[in-house]
């Protein structure tokens, strides 16, 4: 394990005030996403919308990565550019989601598990031949009455942290995501008594893994109240709890967080980013940046339509969820910014 390269790839993921786009949806999530909005769900559709993703000009000027699912990292543009090529051209770090999707948890009813660890050093090994640079692995967890529960907790944290040994084994940054997701009427201070509980499982589960901290990073949810929640938290609310939570379970030695958008509007994901950024900078051990997916793309999508001559149009819609989220990164975002668009 070369340890340097793994801090030094690290680093440089955030960088700049910079963050990842997040464009590893699997073929069935993709195919839902075209399908609401009338664009055929054929191989070729999801090559042209996922080059007008790495080939939108400037792209390097916002993100230093960008995830790709398995399917992605093995396609080309119209000219026969490999996608990996068209990124390391733009400056942009490829990297790839290697988990296998999460399934039922035996013997804990609505609790989720993820898969992948089976046959996943060679999967890795064959990845880097591909150009990955880093990788990326997502566990699931749903708040309720009575869960999630200590075994769906520790059970992901310690996949999560077998996948991250096995990356760094291969050369590649892991990225650790452990995702307590919106659904449910959960609190802001439920999410973040659950969170904080999940954060710390993991950060346990990957030292006794022995995995590097200085060569990771951390894709958590931000700390929100539930979508069915009635009690209102305001952006202010969310950026105090969340860095407080990660305060108390994040080590130093980690060099980046960068954030799930996790169903959040685009609008809201940057102030709440910023918020953060703007009033907690000087006191924080690592840098906050974002690493969306839904909340970067579906304004593109939207124009796009599998229509080519909208190619240019959703482009620039692209780079403006980028600029917001850029600027949200050093505190500098605000809802002027979004009047700027074009």
């Amino acid at each position: 394990m070369n340890t340097q390269a793994l801090k030094e790839t690290a680093k440089a993921l955030v960088k700049g005030g910079k963050g990842l786009l997040a464009m590893d949806e699997s073929t069935p999530t993709c195919n839902r996403r075209f399908a609401s909005l009338g664009i055929p769900q054929t191989d070729d559709a999801r090559r042209a919308y996922r080059e007008l993703l790495v080939t939108t000009p400037t792209l390097g000027e916002y993100i230093n990565g960008a995830i790709l699912y398995d399917e992605t990292i093995r396609q080309v543009t119209h000219d026969g550019i490999p996608f990996t090529q068209a990124l390391n051209d733009a400056g942009v770090m490829p990297g790839i989601k290697v988990d296998m999707g999460a399934t039922e948890l035996a013997g804990h009813p609505g609790e989720k598990i993820t898969e992948g660890l089976d046959g996943l050093r060679s999967r890795l090994q064959a990845y880097v031949k591909q150009g990955a640079r880093f990788a990326k692995w997502r566990a699931v967890m749903t708040p309720g009455p009575d869960i999630p529960s200590h075994g769906c907790i520790q059970a992901n944290a310690h996949a999560l942290a077998r996948y991250a040994a096995l990356c760094q084994e291969a050369g590649l940054v892991p990225i650790i995501e452990p995702e307590v997701l919106m659904d449910g009427d959960q609190t802001l201070t439920q999410c973040a008594a659950v969170t904080q509980e999940v954060l710390r499982s993991v950060f346990e589960q990957l030292h006794v893994q022995r995995v590097l901290l200085e060569g990771m990073l951390l894709k958590p949810n931000m700390v929100l109240p539930g979508l069915a929640c009635t009690t209102p938290a305001s952006v202010s609310d969310v950026s105090e709890a969340t860095v407080s939570c990660l305060l108390r379970t994040v080590p130093a030695a980690v060099p980046g967080i960068v954030f799930l958008s996790g169903g959040q509007t685009a609008e809201l994901a940057s102030a709440r980013l910023n918020d953060m950024n703007a009033r907690f900078t000087s006191q924080l051990p690592w840098a906050l940046a974002f690493s969306f997916a839904r909340a970067i793309q579906q304004p593109a999508m939207e124009i796009w339509k599998g229509d080519p001559d909208n190619v240019k149009k959703a482009q620039q819609a692209l780079l403006h969820r980028l600029r917001c989220n850029h600027a949200a990164c050093r505190g500098e975002y605000d809802a002027d910014l979004e009047a700027l668009r074009g």
